[in-house]
């Protein structure tokens, strides 16, 4: 699969970098600094690019950039008509520290509004990105933790699922768009968490549903 990542933090590159070794072709796009583009793109044996170029003939993009920046890599990226578009943001401030969409929207129904045509789904972004090489180390010997997804398009969903998989992880469906209401205050839950509190950043989690 052709994977357009739009971000080259911690979220971007560290996904980007794992599809990459599960045999996805890569196309690294939209960071300040192009040496780290090529970095990413050299070290996996992916490829660096504009934000135009990772979209073009790309299966599925990965938006992974901090809220304040939406608006630009979405200028840069054009309509995304029939794009797949796993999301991974949190609507965050400029400190990281508050919400600046909830209760009444969520950051995956704004995102939806302004890209009406894309295929949006979102996940990953309750998950701490330190949790993702190592679970991508111990496939196959580990229960495999959930990892959200939230979304109207069953099709994207779909196509996140596999990837999600291809991580290590279970995609756990939380519903759609309207639910990233909820969904998104929990990723402060796990900050406090994986940040917070004691034992390290590398916090999975996963639901059972109790017989009886």
């Amino acid at each position: 699969m052709k994977i357009g990542i739009l971000g080259s933090g911690l979220m971007g590159g560290t996904l980007g970098t794992l599809w990459a070794a599960a045999g996805h072709d890569v196309t690294f796009a939209y960071s300040r600094s192009p040496a780290k583009l090529d970095s990413l793109a050299r070290d996996c044996g992916g490829a660096a690019g504009t934000v135009a170029e990772a979209v073009e003939g790309a299966d599925a993009l990965l938006l992974a950039v901090h809220w304040s920046r939406v608006g630009d890599v979405l200028g840069q990226a054009g309509d995304l008509a029939g794009q797949v578009v796993l999301n991974c943001c949190v609507p965050l401030d400029e400190d990281n520290r508050d919400l600046v969409v909830g209760t009444t929207s969520s950051g995956a129904e704004e995102l939806a509004r302004m890209r009406p045509k894309a295929r949006w789904v979102s996940c990953f972004n309750t998950t701490p990105s330190e949790s993702f090489a190592p679970v991508f180390a111990a496939r196959g010997q580990i229960t495999a933790p959930h990892a959200f997804t939230y979304g109207d398009d069953a099709g994207a969903k779909q196509v996140a699922g596999g990837l999600i998989r291809d991580i290590g992880f279970e995609p756990l469906d939380t519903g759609g768009l309207r639910n990233g209401r909820y969904v998104e205050p929990f990723a402060m839950a796990t900050v406090e968490l994986a940040y917070v509190q004691p034992g390290g950043p590398a916090l999975t989690y996963r639901f059972e549903k109790l017989r009886g």
